[in-house]
């Protein structure tokens, strides 16, 4: 009997020794080797997996307000109508409903350049004026379209295209290679008549309407419109 006692005795030690080591196996676990991966908020842990010493920062809901900083959607006509950084840094932050505020200030901008060009030429400004372009816009009509629809609109079931002379369609879109810049000249300074535009260099005449700047000898196929690359 004594030597069964005994043995019992053993046994019961044994196990309780054991269920100390495992739970302080565990409390070691959650609390020196917490990782920050682990779905629980464990160690010094400020929320869960995030903050304490061992991870990074824990995301805070925004509670402020949100600036628009840009609203610049065609290459370059912020940038040359606004005729200066003030202009330009308050046309950025205006919303849609604002922008008509800017149409008058885009037209003289318009009408300057010609004024300039016309001093630069020895001619009188008064005689060198916009005039209506290839799209039919008038002065005024042609500053409110930039000014207050300063964005590149998609046709979605019609000819994408920036400008296309052969069938006279034009800001429904842009392809790879259209050539934006030559385009936005020609309607500043172009004139109405795409076959006989003012100002193409001819005649002694200078060259206002284009940058001529080509497409290169680029080769891009679909989209994202990747360049072949160099082996």
């Amino acid at each position: 009997m004594m030597k069964i006692y005994k043995l019992s005795m053993l046994f019961i030690a044994i196990c309780t020794s054991l269920l100390f080591v495992q739970c302080s196996d565990d409390d070691d676990n959650v609390i020196n080797l917490a990782t920050c991966n682990d779905g629980i908020k464990n160690g010094d842990e400020e929320g869960v997996d995030c903050g304490g010493s061992a991870c990074g920062p824990c995301e805070e809901a925004f509670t402020g307000t949100y600036v628009q900083e840009d609203i610049m959607g065609r290459p370059g006509i912020n940038t040359v109508f606004s005729g200066s950084p003030e202009v330009k840094n308050n046309f950025n932050t205006t919303t849609v409903t604002g922008r008509a505020d800017f149409t008058p200030i885009f037209e003289n901008t318009l009408e300057t350049y010609h004024d300039v060009y016309a001093e630069a030429l020895g001619l009188d400004p008064a005689n060198v004026n916009y005039e209506t372009n290839i799209l039919g816009l008038d002065a005024p009509t042609f500053s409110k379209v930039l000014a207050e629809f300063d964005a590149l609109q998609v046709a979605p079931n019609a000819q994408t295209v920036y400008f296309d002379p052969s069938t006279e369609v034009a800001l429904t879109g842009r392809n790879i290679d259209d050539d934006v810049i030559d385009i936005s000249l020609i309607l500043m300074f172009g004139g109405g008549d795409i076959n006989n535009l003012n100002f193409d260099g001819s005649d002694g005449s200078p060259l206002l309407i284009s940058d001529s700047v080509g497409f290169g000898d680029r080769q891009v196929v679909d989209f994202p419109y990747l360049e072949t690359p160099n082996m």
